[in-house]
């Protein structure tokens, strides 16, 4: 299984941006694919997941309401849609995929694959 993960740059707070996530190599539909950060200094900390196969989702409570997780089933790509972004969202943004299954949860450790991250910088 291999993650793509793309979409970051630099923006102002108050903008936008949509990361985006293509997973290959995958030959289950019963997976969640999850979005985590890591802030400069800080540790890795859990965005968002989502079900590919039910299409639920979990947010962290600091994105809720801003943040929007969607899937593409066609392109096999699930989407960060990251909107009111702020200076405290700024961080290496990675997606990852755990294959156990379509129970949601914030936990990294159990998400077996991880893409090679892509970095958002949000100026105040």
């Amino acid at each position: 299984v291999q993650l793509q993960a793309s979409g970051g740059g630099l923006v102002q707070a108050g903008d936008s941006l949509r990361l985006s996530c293509t997973a290959s190599g995958c030959t289950s539909s019963s997976y969640l694919i999850g979005w985590f950060r890591a802030a400069p200094g800080k540790e890795r900390e859990f965005v968002a997941t989502m079900s590919w196969f039910r299409g639920g989702t979990l947010y962290a409570d600091a994105v809720k309401g801003r943040f929007t997780v969607a899937r593409d089933n066609a392109r096999n790509t699930v989407y960060l849609q990251m909107n009111g972004l702020m200076p405290e969202d700024t961080g290496v943004y990675y997606c990852a995929l755990d294959m156990s299954g379509h129970v949601l949860h914030s936990n990294p450790d159990r998400y077996e694959f991880w893409g090679q991250g892509t970095e958002v910088t949000v100026s105040s």
